[in-house]
Formats: C-alpha cells, structure tokens, sequence
C-alpha cells in the first residue's frame, strides 16, 4: 500500500455566506433566472496550449473574480471549490453574484478567451471513501455549472485512501463518474478536466489509477491539469526530473514518461505552485520553468501549464514562464 502526501492544495473554507456584493455592470448582458438552465452555444473544445489558473484563496476587497488584466496571458480560470456539500471558497462567491453581474463578468472573460470553469472536490472531499453515489454527485456538479453560467468543471479528486487502496474502487468511481458528468457536459460545448497528481499515472498501481482512468474514460476527459508538486522534495524540481526521468519513488512519472505510457502528450498540462508557499514541496521558480517549457516544446509538447494560484500567480507570473517557448 503506497503513502503520499494528502496535502495536495492549500484549502480555506468560507463558514458564512458572503455579504452581497455590488459590482459595476458595463455590459448590458443578461442571464436566466436563478434555478433556470444556461444553453451554451455549441463550440469546439479549446485548443492547447491550456493557460489554467485556480483561484480559492480569499483576497481582502474583492468583489468576485479578478480583471481580465490582471490574469491577462492565461485562458481558464477556476474557481475553487465545488464540494458535495455544496459550493466553497471562490465557487461560493460566485454564487452570491447577482446573475446579470455574472453575466457581465462571464461577457469579459469570453472576450478576452478566458474560460471560466469550476474546480470540484479538492483536498477537502474524499468522494469514493465517504461512500459518495458517482452518478448523482456528477449531475449535481453539472446543475451547477449550468445554472451559474460556467465554461466547465475540473475535478481535482484527491482521494488517496481509494487510490492507494489499489482495489479499483477510485478508478470504478473515477470512470461513472466521469461518464455521467459528460453525458451532462456535452463535449464541445463545456470543458471537463481532471486534476491529478502526477504518481497517480506510474504503473506501479495494480489497478492502474490514472492510467485506467484514462484508459477507459480520457476520451471524455479534454486535458489533465497534473499536479507536478506535493510529491516529495526533490521531486519534479528539475527540468530531467519534471519532464524526462522521474525518480524511483514515483516511477515512469515525468511528463514524456506519462506520454510514454499511452497518455495523449497534448493533455498534459505541467501543474506547478505559485510561490513556496503555495505547496509543500515541487516548486521552481517562473524562469528555471520557462525554460523546462522550452525544452519540452522542442521535444513536441504544447499542452500548457497549471498555476496553483491566484492572486501569488497573475499576470507577471505567466508572462515570465511563457517568455521562452510561448511568449505573449
């Protein structure tokens, strides 16, 4: 039975409801009634590179989320997170949004080519152990991006209890889970993501963990946002380690040896903290990940990165690590 850190994001509930909240509504968009569902027009998938930004972290005076200048360079934005109880933290306060400011903001965001998705589940839900129905959590989570006007979901599963288990149980959940929330998400006209943490695609699980799911369900799935990061201290810290050669600890897990072992190297998205402090360990610094950016693209990778999260990484932070490889 393998044991890793289960601390994979920092994570801090917000108790209350948000007081409301008033915001300047330049664009004369609507939105349908709360409790109604959003039709989105049929569009394609985004194409990569993936530029994804989360957001959980309260900023003092905010008044839902950030300027489109401010997080100018990326092209999704999520919001953290959507637990089973019920919304949390930044997907909360969404929700307290009036729907013609949601609307506003969500014009802004279009505009711009930002996506704005939710994030579901976190190091805070455990979904397969607590014994959550599959099925029913998908479409609960599918209600919710319609009826607040969302690009989409990622699902940052962190069971680690059911995946280092190794009895199929996470991957079980993991695919009926996947499988109802598209069927609710057409492909097309929603993103769907997955979030895992990079051990999960080593063979070294009996029951495949990341590779049976994406096995059985990736052609559901549009990208995975891998967490590169919480894995060890020296772990994914260097440009070899991070994309070529992963260490015996967590073996065949550097970006190319994912790849390696049937993954569609378009989907993996190079997940990396925003400062020190936003993870436990795997973090490097904007310019040493640009230019690992720069050697993978060489080798044929565009898929993009994932920054845990706004507001230590914005604008500035995105526009360092794509200056190499995909500069603005």
């Amino acid at each position: 039975m393998l044991f890793f850190s289960s601390v994979a994001r920092p994570f801090m509930v917000v108790a209350a409801c948000l007081a409301a909240l008033g915001r300047p509504n330049p664009l004369p968009v609507t939105e349908p009634q709360e409790g109604s569902i959003v039709t989105l027009v049929s569009r394609a998938t985004p194409a990569a590179p993936h530029w994804v930004i989360y957001s959980d972290k309260w900023v003092s005076g905010e008044n839902g989320p950030p300027a489109v200048s401010d997080i100018k360079g990326y092209n999704v934005f999520a919001l953290s997170f959507w637990l089973i109880s019920g919304p949390a933290d930044q997907a909360l306060e969404w929700t307290t949004l009036d729907s013609a400011t949601r609307s506003s903001i969500h014009a802004s965001y279009a505009a711009a080519g930002i996506n704005l998705i939710v994030s579901a589940f976190g190091s805070t839900d455990a979904p397969t152990s607590t014994g959550a129905d599959p099925t029913a959590t998908a479409n609960n989570l599918a209600a919710f991006v319609k009826q607040y006007g969302l690009d989409g979901a990622d699902i940052d599963y962190e069971d680690f209890n059911a995946v280092n288990a190794q009895d199929g149980s996470a991957e079980n959940w993991l695919t009926t889970f996947t499988q109802a929330l598209r069927a609710q998400l057409p492909e097309g006209q929603y993103i769907i993501t997955h979030a895992p943490v990079a051990p999960w695609f080593s063979p070294i699980y009996v029951s495949g963990a990341y590779l049976a799911v994406d096995q059985t369900v990736g052609s559901l799935i549009d990208w995975y946002n891998v967490q590169f990061y919480n894995q060890g201290t020296s772990e994914y810290t260097t440009c070899t380690g991070l994309l070529n050669t992963s260490s015996s600890t967590w073996p065949s897990t550097a970006l190319f040896q994912i790849a390696a072992s049937g993954v569609p190297l378009n989907k993996l998205v190079i997940g990396k903290p925003a400062t020190a402090g936003d993870a436990n360990n795997g973090y490097m610094d904007p310019s040493t990940l640009a230019g690992c950016l720069g050697t993978a693209k060489a080798q044929g990778w565009d898929a993009g990165v994932m920054v845990w999260e706004y507001p230590d990484a914005a604008a500035s932070w995105i526009a360092t690590v794509r200056s190499v490889a995909f500069p603005e």
